[in-house]
């Protein structure tokens, strides 16, 4: 039986041509969000000059050549010459035969489109589109790609500035460990030099791998096995610091141990956890301070928790502490969250949005803190 259906056309002509166009910016964005560099140019020139159809295009930055594409080499030489054109106004400039002199008789070259890229005010290069006939619609089409690219560098840019913030902040989360946590540590070790000087000896030692590992210079990622041990060994400290006071419960599926996770991503939720979970126990009767920590495996992620007892907060007061809606509102200092936003930022910057923290508080009913990692991610491992 033959059938008479056939894929005859997909949508129309201005249909096919809005899918070409945007599948090509989506081959060149790649590159440009890394940045304006030689490789970045190299990589989406190409992609650059099929969308603007011209014999060639060339990349700059503002001193010289990046990248060109195309027909015409031995016009290569003479970009840098009209980089001036767009740097010294901000606007896309036709240059002439006279700016771009030419010996040989069939080259397809005889003006050159240039357009400024531009990075948060700032003029950082330019696109030059090389073609025979400068036409209007042409001059357009090039400013408007430019006017994308310059788009897509400020997103690198601002991706940059986010990745400097979040390692400004790790070192923060280290100077933060520093006076009170040393200071205090170091008191409850000294108090069992005499009393009982093997557990002192233990301490001491634990306390040299916990600063070791806080402080290390390598790695951007761990294991949730190395993260959790440095949280026991914080632990350990703490307890020996506040004796029946502090109680903890870890229970860790082994499953998940391998997994990579951020440095020093487990460790905050788990001081914040303390700080909190002991908050009103000073009393002789008071509650013990609960620390609950569960790692489970949930097929392709793995599920963190980190539980208190303690006090608890108003929701939407943890919510301008962590995420920045109106940090004012806080009714702690900034640094007591830092620790918790700074994560955040981090699970969201390596494994996307829909991994951020969840925590679940209210006032006297303590605080949950709730990890979600995947299991497996390109890019991410220790």
């Amino acid at each position: 039986m033959a059938f008479g259906w056939r894929r005859t056309h997909l949508g129309t002509e201005a249909d096919r041509a809005t899918f070409r166009t945007l599948h090509t910016a989506s081959l060149a964005s790649p590159a440009l969000r890394e940045g304006l560099t030689t490789a970045s140019a190299e990589r989406s020139v190409r992609h650059l000059r099929t969308l603007l159809g011209t014999p060639a295009v060339a990349v700059t930055d503002t001193a010289g050549l990046l990248a060109w594409d195309g027909t015409g080499e031995h016009h290569t030489h003479q970009c840098a010459g009209v980089i001036a054109h767009a740097v010294e106004d901000g606007s896309t400039h036709v240059v002439g035969h006279q700016q771009l002199p030419c010996t040989e008789p069939n080259c397809p070259i005889r003006f050159a489109i240039v357009s400024p890229l531009v990075v948060e005010d700032r003029i950082v290069g330019t696109l030059q589109a090389f073609t025979g006939n400068a036409t209007a619609g042409l001059v357009r089409a090039s400013d408007e790609v430019a006017t994308w690219v310059s788009g897509q560098l400020e997103l690198a840019e601002l991706d940059a500035s986010r990745n400097r913030l979040i390692q400004a902040e790790v070192r923060a989360l280290r100077a933060q460990i520093s006076p009170h946590f040393i200071y205090n540590s170091l008191g409850a070790i000294a108090s069992f030099v005499r009393t009982d000087p093997d557990r002192a000896r233990e301490l001491l030692l634990e306390f040299a791998d916990f600063t070791r590992y806080s402080f290390r210079r390598h790695g951007e990622f761990t294991t949730l096995a190395e993260e959790l041990r440095s949280v026991e060994r914080y632990l350990l400290l703490e307890q020996a610091r506040f004796g029946d006071r502090l109680a903890v419960t870890l229970r860790v599926a082994p499953e998940v141990l391998p997994v990579a996770v951020p440095f020093l991503c487990i460790q905050p939720l788990v001081e914040n956890a303390v700080r909190h979970g002991l908050a009103g126990t000073a009393g002789a009767e008071a509650e013990v301070g609960r620390i609950d920590i569960v790692a489970r495996d949930l097929d392709h992620e793995c599920l963190i928790e980190v539980e208190d007892n303690g006090t608890g907060e108003d929701p939407e007061q943890m919510r301008a502490a962590i995420w920045g809606t109106d940090p004012a509102s806080s009714p702690h200092d900034d640094n007591d969250h830092v620790g918790l936003a700074n994560v955040d930022a981090r699970l969201r910057n390596t494994f996307g949005d829909d991994y951020g923290l969840v925590v679940e508080t209210a006032p006297n009913a303590g605080t949950k803190v709730i990890v979600r990692v995947p299991k497996f991610t390109p890019g991410v491992h220790p």
